[in-house]
């Protein structure tokens, strides 16, 4: 890719991750699903998987239960793109959810969809969507400030690469939790994140301040000018 062709992807991406959404506004798209129905709690528990891991979308549809370990130190494996396999710590919180999600599967042998439709088959991509557009749009009688915002399941990948990121996380940890072969490919989420900053500077207002003159003591002025 040429040099400006490469600055312009970047500065169009950087856009892109300064609109993710906030801690809050996840939290409401994750618990926008009907947890009286069997769609809605595997809707809660596959977006909480999505915003604690940051994995794809096609890792998720495809994880299978036996690749989730939910007791001691709960962690998930992951098989990536060119089938590299990945572990990804889970919050306590998040194998909860996961728990309780697994006592709704009808089948829960190892090689069973984690995520299945409502056939026990493997979930579509345009499903995702679907479901999470109707979880979006209930989000927004909570937050409004969501429906500003463009998710996609592919925004909780980013999502989670930038809180992971503000909260202190280092690159090289998030390339290994996203599996990213190449951390230049992670340093995106850095750069959005100092345009974000930057852009809260500048709506803050500077501090007046007054500048004193300061005045050098004569010592000082003799020793300089015997230089």
């Amino acid at each position: 890719m040429a040099r400006g062709s490469k600055i312009a992807a970047i500065s169009a991406s950087v856009g892109a991750l300064s609109s993710l959404p906030t801690r809050p506004e996840v939290e409401a798209v994750i618990n926008a699903p009907d947890p009286k129905t069997w769609a809605g709690r595997r809707d809660r528990a596959l977006f909480a998987f999505l915003y604690n891991t940051g994995a794809r979308v096609s890792e998720a549809i495809d994880l299978q239960v036996g690749s989730v370990i939910l007791e001691t130190a709960p962690v998930v494996h992951l098989l990536g793109k060119g089938r590299k396999r990945r572990s990804v710590p889970l919050w306590k919180e998040t194998a909860r959810t996961l728990k309780r999600w697994m006592q709704d599967l009808d089948d829960r042998g190892a090689d069973a969809h984690l995520f299945p439709n409502s056939s026990g088959g493997r979930l579509s991509r345009s499903s995702v969507r679907q479901r999470l557009d109707l979880a979006v749009d209930a989000a927004g009688g909570v937050v409004p400030s969501i429906k500003t915002k463009t998710v996609s399941p592919h925004t909780f990948r980013h999502t989670t690469a930038m809180h992971l990121l503000q909260s202190g996380v280092d690159l090289t940890v998030i390339a290994l939790w996203l599996g990213h072969e190449d951390i230049s490919t992670t340093h995106v989420y850095m750069e959005a994140d100092l345009a974000m900053k930057e852009d809260a500077l500048s709506r803050l207002q500077p501090v007046n301040a007054t500048g004193v003159r300061y005045r050098p003591p004569d010592k000082l002025m003799a020793f300089l000018q015997a230089l």
